[in-house]
């Protein structure tokens, strides 16, 4: 399977092969409280050889899709920052201001941090943190996926697929759905232009994002509230890969790509500006 590294990539030229027509999700418990200068990896490695001697099925194969929510790999990393400064944290880790909009309940802030991600807040996170505490997010969620993957090679004998996930808000949908920003060993985007459809017409646009998809299919059974933060995707192996891969990071859209670089507002008022500017006299 060609695979593609973004929208701009050209048409696939091999038949897609078969999707699965079963998933298993499922998602052990026993990670403890994770604390800055843990060794993450060997606490996974611990839980899932834990969990298959409790269910023999649950023991990991190759194809296999391991997802971690991103909270657990910051709290690793040790990105907490004092509450207070929550504020001053959300402008450090922002590269370009999207949208601000003020309501009863403060400011917020939909920027560009700076793993390229478009976020409310730049992902800085109050919740699943301790009193007095936000989150930031990983330092490079690729390279905690990549050695996860390998930590799990290592222990398990196994060729799996490795997903650091977190949530966001979408544009015109309500509530908010779990992506991935980290990714190792798997085919993150399936590039399906060139194939047919059922009534034989060619696909022209369609690139799925299959890291995210698999991102959220595991949040089903994470959840927010649950202190399960680990979960295993079983039936999508033909996306995982002998090579490490892109990363999450080929997933956002940058450049002539990105046609919402500001919200309404500050695209109406950047017209404007242009405009006058333009014509000073006028």
């Amino acid at each position: 399977m060609t695979e593609a590294s973004g929208p701009e990539a050209g048409p696939a030229t091999e038949p897609a092969a078969e999707p699965a027509t079963e998933l298993r999700v499922w998602a052990p418990d026993g990670l403890p409280e994770i604390v800055a200068g843990d060794d993450l990896v060997t606490l996974v490695v611990d839980v899932l050889r834990a969990d298959a001697v409790g269910d023999p099925s649950r023991r990991l194969v190759d194809g296999d899709v391991v997802v971690l929510t991103s909270k657990v790999v910051s709290k690793a990393e040790g990105r907490q920052v004092a509450a207070d400064d929550r504020e001053q944290a959300i402008t450090d880790e922002t590269v370009r201001v999207v949208a601000t909009r003020e309501h009863p309940g403060g400011v917020t802030r939909i920027v560009e941090n700076r793993l390229g991600l478009v976020m409310a807040a730049a992902g800085v996170d109050a919740s699943n943190t301790p009193d007095g505490t936000v989150l930031l997010l990983p330092l490079d969620p690729d390279a905690s996926a990549r050695a996860l993957r390998a930590g799990l090679r290592a222990a398990f004998g196994v060729q799996v697929g490795v997903v650091v996930s977190d949530t966001a808000g979408r544009p015109w949908r309500q509530g908010v759905a779990d992506l991935a920003i980290g990714a190792a060993g798997l085919q993150v985007l399936e590039d399906l232009r060139g194939q047919v459809d059922t009534f034989g017409r060619a696909l022209t646009m369609t690139v799925a994002a299959v890291a995210d998809e698999i991102a959220s299919a595991a949040e089903l059974v994470k959840g927010k509230a649950t202190g399960r933060p680990l979960a295993v995707v079983r039936g999508v192996g033909r996306h995982v890969t002998a090579e490490d891969g892109p990363g999450a990071r080929s997933l956002v859209r940058v450049g002539p790509d990105d046609m919402f670089r500001q919200g309404s507002a500050e695209a109406y008022a950047q017209g404007w500006k242009d405009a006058l500017e333009s014509e000073p006299g006028r």
